[in-house]
């Protein structure tokens, strides 16, 4: 088979060099077409000197496209995997850090609270360009297979103005369905879920094993387990009052719901500090600095290390390979994808992006009816999504009001701060990010007048959070190069979560 894919933000060494390994590990795509582009020429050489010296040690003639020109890479395409980060680790840190002086204290800030919501804006506005792109040179039934977050956020708008055929993906679902195996004590093949929900907020709504429905047992099983019980508490507490565990790590779902984080002298109740994922203040951004500092330093001992193998049995559990090997060779694959609703979940909106189970075969992408969800879990979702929508519109039509009233119905946002602070808080983080956000133009002029004019509410300046640790420096990471080489190189950088 022949057919190009190309993936943009392809400097990403965790997600660039891991889903290229999987994809070349099916037999048949051993003559595909492959392109690279990013921003940061730097970077992009690195990882396509180390994808090439990979492809070459497995025996395959396959040569990189790699240019800084995306429109090049783009051309002719049928598959496009996304793994962009706008505005890279320097505006993450402002998602961060600037919420914090308001009393926003986030782990992850990627999908939804502040952090989520700018996030959304700077990545909205340069999907839509990626989707001019695409349209214009790609393939005609290209398909868009975004990885970036927030996940929900960015598949909306590149489906409804984009003009392009998007399916949101994540490891998420993989990663709790690991937990709920382990907690029974049994492997993952043998159990059974059926997943649904948004991004980052799915539910395990139904646990089999050998036709017995497990799903009754799992709040007893999670609290009696030695590790969970200590680095689950926010997940295990919201299976216990909605009856239902969500797909999310207990760093990433305290920050999407009002309860766990809005109080600074509670929070480390909460949370576990023996990996970022548990719960740390800022703990994503330290990892993703710590990642990308040491790869950059250590890039030339990682083209002296063993190559990946591309073998079916080292293939990870990222849909993205196993929905183009379905597609292209007709092979049956069931995973979880993110796509418009359309009624595959009756009691979500239909324009939202659900999560839920689909099928891939030779026919393309089917996504049964899962019906309702319980009430609870439907109503954390629909809490969300109304933030989603809010910021999909607000970051395409540049109107700073939808952009405020996205923050005012945030879960965590609300419950920390009052209206006249979340205006603040907005007109800051406008300013700080000015450089990724050119539809904010007058808005952003109108937010710098009134920060200049004084009369500001008072806010925490140099505030840590609650529970803030320090980026490790290279020579600390070299005291322990494997866990440096895992983190710099691993997509989900929280697979190991309940390990100290």
């Amino acid at each position: 088979m022949s057919f190009k894919i190309a993936f943009i933000g392809a400097g990403s060494i965790g997600f660039t060099r891991g889903l290229l390994r999987d994809l070349l590990s099916v037999p048949e795509f051993n003559n595909v077409e492959v392109a690279f582009t990013d921003i940061n020429e730097h970077n992009l050489q690195m990882v396509t000197d180390l994808c090439q010296r990979d492809i070459r040690e497995n025996g395959l003639k396959i040569s990189i496209q790699s240019s800084t020109d995306r429109r090049e890479a783009l051309k002719d395409a049928k598959y496009v995997i996304c793994t962009i980060r706008v505005g890279g680790l320097e505006a993450f840190a402002t998602d961060v850090d600037i919420p914090l002086k308001y009393g926003v204290d986030q782990c992850v800030g990627d999908t939804l609270s502040a952090g989520g919501i700018m996030y959304g804006q700077r990545g909205i506005s340069e999907m839509l360009n990626i989707c001019k792109d695409i349209r214009e040179v790609a393939a005609q039934d290209v398909l868009l297979l975004n990885y970036a977050n927030p996940m929900a956020m960015l598949t909306w708008a590149c489906n409804k103005y984009g003009g392009v055929n998007t399916i949101g993906l994540c490891h998420g679902v993989q990663g709790g369905h690991s937990q709920i195996a382990e907690v029974f004590g049994l492997d993952k093949k043998e159990v059974d879920i059926i997943c649904a929900g948004i991004n980052h907020q799915t539910w395990y709504v139904q646990i089999r094993h050998q036709n017995k429905d497990l799903t009754g047992d799992l709040l007893e099983a999670f609290e009696n387990h030695a590790d969970f019980s200590r680095t689950e508490k926010v997940r295990i507490d919201m299976l216990r009052r909605f009856g239902y565990y969500s797909t999310e790590s207990n760093g990433h779902l305290s920050e999407y719901v009002p309860w766990y984080r809005k109080r600074a002298d509670e929070i480390e109740d909460w949370i576990d500090l023996g990996n970022w994922i548990n719960g740390e203040t800022g703990g994503y951004l330290r990892v993703c600095t710590e990642g990308r500092r040491w790869f950059e330093t250590d890039f030339p001992n990682w083209m002296k290390e063993e190559p990946h193998a591309y073998e079916q049995e080292k293939r990870s559990e990222e849909h993205g390979s196993y929905i183009i090997e379905g597609l292209e060779t007709g092979r049956v694959y069931r995973g979880h994808f993110n796509m418009i609703n359309k009624g595959v979940i009756s009691n979500l909106p239909n324009d939202a992006i659900i999560e839920a189970p689909g099928y891939v075969d030779g026919n393309g992408i089917s996504m049964p009816l899962v019906g309702e969800l319980p009430l609870g879990p439907a109503a954390v979702c629909n809490v969300s999504i109304s933030v989603q929508r809010l910021a999909v519109e607000a970051a395409v039509s540049g109107d700073d009001k939808l952009l405020r009233q996205a923050f005012m119905m945030d879960p965590l946002v609300g419950a920390v701060c009052n209206p006249k602070e979340i205006w603040q808080l907005v007109d800051e983080m406008l300013v700080a990010q000015e450089q990724w956000l050119p539809q904010y133009g007058s808005a952003i002029a109108e937010a710098k007048e009134r920060l200049s004019a004084g009369n500001l509410i008072p806010t925490r300046e140099g505030y840590k959070g609650a529970a803030r640790l320090k980026v490790k420096t290279v020579e600390e990471m070299q005291l322990d190069r494997d866990a440096a080489n895992k983190n710099a190189g691993e997509a989900d950088k929280g697979k190991d979560r309940a390990k100290v």
